[in-house]
């Protein structure tokens, strides 16, 4: 994740996987049913597939990149090296065992930089750069980084969160296994 301090009324960050799909997506085809597109998973023997349990099968996600990955490949070996084995937190398919679900934090002051309403000014002049450009054929606008998960905070905040049946089941058991109130 990287954000950056700003006064726009949503956030400028990005949360992203170094893969082509966060684990957890992954998760959300199995339990609506669902393939996954062509171009996220291998099976175990390296195959790409479309077959979602296939990843729970010993699988692997791919790096983020298609048929130039050897980009998102690098930088899944950085941030894994950073947030798994520096933090001692494992990593991929751990062999000790560990959860795998480190995380590494660095923090800059900008000030040290420069001073910080002046950064905040041409984040704002960047942002407004950005969004001025001419977006690509089928889209209607051009979005910041953070803009559309700043949008969708907003309408489930206002109009809740679908979650499908089989996840639903799944926070029931958790519930019940662990004696936790409905509220």
């Amino acid at each position: 994740s990287v954000a950056f301090p700003s006064d726009l009324e949503g956030p400028i960050f990005l949360d992203m996987a170094t893969s082509a799909v966060a684990a957890g997506k992954i998760g959300v085809k199995r339990n609506r049913g669902e393939p996954a597109p062509p171009g996220w998973i291998l099976d175990k023997e390296g195959n790409e597939t479309t077959n979602v349990n296939d990843f729970y099968d010993g699988g692997a996600i791919l790096p983020m990149g298609g048929d130039q990955a050897h980009k998102g490949y690098v930088l899944s070996f950085m941030v894994e090296t950073l947030s798994g084995i520096l933090t001692s937190l494992g990593f991929g398919i751990d062999p000790q065992g560990r959860h795998n679900d480190g995380t590494f934090i660095s923090v800059f002051n900008v000030s040290a930089f420069r001073p910080l309403d002046e950064f905040k000014r041409d984040m704002e002049e960047f942002v407004r750069y950005i969004k001025d450009t001419p977006p690509a054929a089928g889209f209607t606008e051009v979005l910041y980084p953070g803009e559309l998960e700043h949008r969708t905070a907003q309408e489930r905040r206002r109009d809740g969160i679908f979650v499908e049946d089989e996840t639903w089941n799944q926070l029931m058991a958790l519930k019940a296994e662990y004696g936790l109130p409905t509220s």
